[in-house]
């Protein structure tokens, strides 16, 4: 069948809205009709880092609809579901059977290569292949062809458009908190860079009832933190953010979290905790960042990553779902809808920090 999609023919290139073939579902594949997609970041760094033969290509991976058709063998989805898309996993790895699947033995072709397992694409135009599959759903485009194990049946009296961004960019700050670090509210957490994952950390945060600090250089992102409890620091005015996080802490958060991917604050995050604090960096972008060793091992201090914030979008998203249904973690405030045409002009806000998290809605 036709549909249309935002493509994108080279890299760093333009969203184009082109009309392309998506595949019928296969057997265990699931047709959905695109509501809503969040703009995540990883969309546009994904696009610029990208060599060419692996284009043309559809973005999107923040994906919520109504499912259409299902494929003969799976389970747990039906026709006129509503659906909120997360990333894929091959639920049968060594990882996953751990329950850690985010790190899946397949994670790169199930999510980023642009095909299938078996090199088939979902798309085509012109007869010849669009690279699709980005984290199982290429969620830029009207239609999406998902699965089971990325699909998570939602309420249908729920808004799509303000559930979307749970699928990777709210998911993986709150899941930082609640999956990773899980402080107590005698500990304490500080966030370097409050955009829309860093405030999804600050929400997780205050249902747990944890003191927070929000590290940022954009006044409305300090006010937005400021809404989810946190004491906000502007990097711009205060001379040594370390210091004055020490001050404000008795010796430093227990916690830390960054998601600029600026090497040099990442080392602030990391000098600024208290000792045996334990950091997260959740940026993408750069091949290395720099430690402070004299202050990592004299102190017990430990940095890691963490892959959606260690999140099973089977079991993570309905929690979030639920929160949020309580009033324990609502982040509707931060999300502005852009019609999906102009998803150039919602590039262009995030970018300026006019908005903290767009989404495109048909």
């Amino acid at each position: 069948m036709k549909t249309t999609a935002a493509v994108v023919n080279e890299p760093g290139g333009a969203f184009a809205f082109e009309e392309v073939e998506i595949d019928e579902p296969r057997a265990d594949e699931v047709l959905v009709r695109i509501v809503a997609s969040g703009l995540c970041h990883t969309d546009l760094s994904v696009r610029d880092m990208l060599p060419a033969e692996m284009f043309p290509r559809i973005f999107g991976h923040e994906g919520a609809g109504v499912v259409e058709q299902v494929g003969a063998d799976v389970t747990g989805v039906s026709v006129g579901d509503h659906v909120l898309l997360s990333f894929r996993s091959c639920r049968s790895c060594d990882r996953c059977r751990q329950g850690r699947v985010g790190y899946c033995e397949n994670t790169l072709v199930l999510n980023y290569m642009g095909f299938r397992m078996d090199g088939s694409t979902t798309h085509h135009r012109d007869e010849t292949p669009v690279y699709g599959s980005f984290f199982g759903q290429s969620s830029f485009a009207q239609h999406a062809i998902a699965y089971a194990d990325n699909c998570v049946v939602v309420d249908k009296d729920l808004d799509l458009a303000l559930l979307a961004p749970f699928g990777c960019g709210f998911q993986t700050g709150a899941g930082t908190v609640l999956n990773v670090l899980k402080p107590s509210a005698e500990e304490s957490l500080v966030v370097f860079g409050v955009g829309a994952v860093g405030l999804a950390a600050l929400a997780a945060a205050q249902s747990l009832g944890v003191p927070t600090y929000a590290v940022d250089l954009q006044a409305g992102r300090l006010e937005a933190a400021a809404a989810y409890g946190a004491i906000p620091i502007d990097a711009s005015t205060v001379e040594d953010v370390v210091a004055h996080l020490k001050e404000l802490t008795g010796g430093g958060p227990s916690y830390g979290i960054d998601t600029t991917a600026i090497p040099a604050v990442v080392k602030q995050a990391q000098q600024s905790l208290a000792i045996g604090g334990t950091l997260v960096a959740l940026g993408l972008g750069p091949e290395e960042y720099v430690v402070d060793a004299v202050d990592l091992l004299q102190n017990g201090k430990v940095i890691r990553s963490s892959v959606e914030g260690d999140s099973d979008p089977q079991e993570m998203l309905p929690r979030l779902v639920d929160l949020h249904a309580k009033g324990d973690f609502d982040l509707d405030g931060l999300i502005t809808r852009y019609d999906f045409r102009d998803i150039d002009k919602a590039v262009s806000d995030a970018a300026a920090g006019k908005v903290v998290k767009p989404v495109l809605v048909w």
